[in-house]
């Protein structure tokens, strides 16, 4: 089965990104489905939307955290914040309550921004 344009095009651009680059992306993508959870609890209401937002948030989490290296020092504080970020997204996802989903916009925000300029000298 051949792949649309668009398929094509973004599976070219994940295999050509450095991993700091690719890094980032998903941290864009978790910080997209984190504003689109708390529209679809608080703009549109429809559950199924926004329970879909936050699997992808917590998704994500899971791939962040299971490529962490061990040899950085940095990855034990990561492990906790990704813990962390695991136990509020399930009491969002339950509760249905944007409001601890906003309170996470702002540190996928800064962890994002650091590896992005972290990634700039690679």
């Amino acid at each position: 089965m051949q792949q649309n344009p668009y398929q094509k095009f973004m599976q070219q651009s994940v295999t050509t990104m450095t991993p700091g680059q690719l890094v980032v992306a998903l941290y864009d993508k978790a910080i997209t489905e984190l504003n689109k959870a708390v529209y679809f609890i608080e703009e549109e209401p429809s559950i199924p939307k926004a329970h879909n937002a936050i699997t992808r948030v917590a998704d994500i989490v899971d791939t962040l955290d299971a490529h962490l290296k061990e040899k950085y020092e940095i990855s034990k504080s990561l492990a906790d914040m990704y813990q962390y970020f695991r136990e509020t997204l399930i009491r969002a996802n339950v509760k249905k309550d944007a409001e601890l989903l906003k309170e996470l916009i702002p540190f996928f925000t800064e962890i994002r921004n650091a590896f992005a300029e972290a990634s700039k000298g690679f």
